[in-house]
C-alpha cells in the first residue's frame, strides 16, 4: 500500500485492503470467508447494472455474486465460485464525497457488507446492526 497523495489507489490496492479485512475477521467468519473469491473492477459492467436496476455505475460499490450458505445444498452443482466484487471507481467516488471516513474503513465496510450476503444476511438484516449511512 502507498500514500495516495499523488496517485489514486489501484485495483490491487483496493484488493489488498479487502484481503486485510478478511484476514482480520474473527473465527468462524474468517474460515467461512476463505472460499469466497474477491474481484476488483473499476465499475460493474452494464449487464450487472441493468440486472440491479441501477443506471449510475457510481452507485454500486460492491456486489455478492453467489448462493448464500444458508441456501446451499450438497446436491447443488457449482457453476462458478461465490464472488465478491468491489468497484474501485464507485468506492473512490463515495470516499471523496463523504470526506468523513478513511479509504480503508470504506473498503472494509463494503467488503464485510457483501460478505454478510454470503452468510445469508439480507440488506435489512445488515442495516439493523450497521447504520453506516448515518
Amino acid at each position: 500500500m502507498q500514500n495516495w497523495d499523488m496517485e489514486a489507489p489501484s485495483l490491487g490496492d483496493i484488493a489488498d485492503i479487502a484481503e486485510a479485512a478478511r484476514a482480520a475477521l474473527p473465527d468462524p467468519w474468517r474460515a467461512g470467508a476463505q472460499s469466497v473469491l474477491l474481484q476488483v473492477a473499476d465499475f460493474a459492467d452494464d449487464d450487472v447494472l441493468r440486472e440491479m436496476g441501477e443506471e449510475d455505475a457510481f452507485a454500486l460499490t460492491g456486489l455478492y455474486d453467489g448462493i448464500p450458505v444458508t441456501q446451499k445444498s450438497v446436491a447443488d452443482v457449482v457453476m462458478q465460485p461465490d464472488t465478491i466484487w468491489l468497484f474501485r471507481r464507485a468506492i473512490l467516488d463515495e470516499w471523496c464525497g463523504r470526506g468523513d471516513v478513511t479509504l480503508t474503513a470504506l473498503v472494509t465496510h463494503v467488503f464485510v457488507h457483501e460478505l454478510a450476503h454470503h452468510f445469508g444476511w439480507s440488506d435489512e438484516d445488515i442495516a439493523a446492526i450497521d447504520r453506516w449511512w448515518e
